[in-house]
Order: C-alpha cells, then sequence, then structure tokens
C-alpha cells in the first residue's frame, strides 16, 4: 500500500515537471516569448536649433534694459517693485468707502 502511495506521488510529480522541462528545452533552444523588452533603447530624435535663435537678446542687451528701467524709476522716484504699499493703501481706501456705505 505505501508503495502504491510513493508511486502515485512520484507519477504526479513528474507530471507536474513537464511544465518545468518545456521552459527549459525553450531557454536552451533560446525561442523568444511574446513580453516586453525592458532594457529597448528607443532613439530619439537628433537635436534641431530653435527657428528664432538668431533673434535671441545678447547679455549686452540685458544689461541695457536695466539700466533704462532703472532710469525710468529715478524719474518716477519711486521704483516699479515698491507697489505693494501703495497698493494696500488703495485697497484700505477702498475698504473703508464700503463700509461707511
Amino acid at each position: 500500500m505505501h508503495k502504491k502511495i510513493i508511486y502515485l506521488l512520484f507519477v504526479i510529480s513528474f507530471v507536474t515537471s513537464c511544465e518545468t522541462m518545456s521552459s527549459i528545452k525553450s531557454g536552451i533552444t533560446g525561442e523568444k516569448t511574446l513580453s516586453t523588452d525592458e532594457f529597448l533603447i528607443k532613439k530619439k530624435d537628433p537635436l534641431v536649433m530653435p527657428p528664432d535663435y538668431e533673434n535671441l537678446p545678447s547679455p549686452d542687451e540685458r544689461i541695457a534694459a536695466k539700466e533704462e528701467i532703472s532710469l525710468f524709476e529715478e524719474s518716477l522716484g519711486t521704483s516699479i517693485e515698491d507697489n505693494s504699499s501703495t497698493s494696500s493703501s488703495v485697497e484700505n481706501s477702498i475698504l473703508k468707502q464700503i463700509q461707511s456705505k
């Protein structure tokens, strides 16, 4: 009785291992499976110059623009960037007018 059970277990294990034999066979023969290739490198387009590359400002033009802005600020007597205090005073006056109504 024990021999039959051992023989039956051996046959079952041999039958289930046949699937692994086919994977070993495909590995040895070099068969390709249908799967994604994680090591595939996709080619990219070559780099090209922008169409308006010739029209880009030079660093000298940027310095001249900053000087022009500073001259404009001097003529106004105030800085363009210091509008936060004036905007808060305008907001306060609007809020006072709304509250009075």
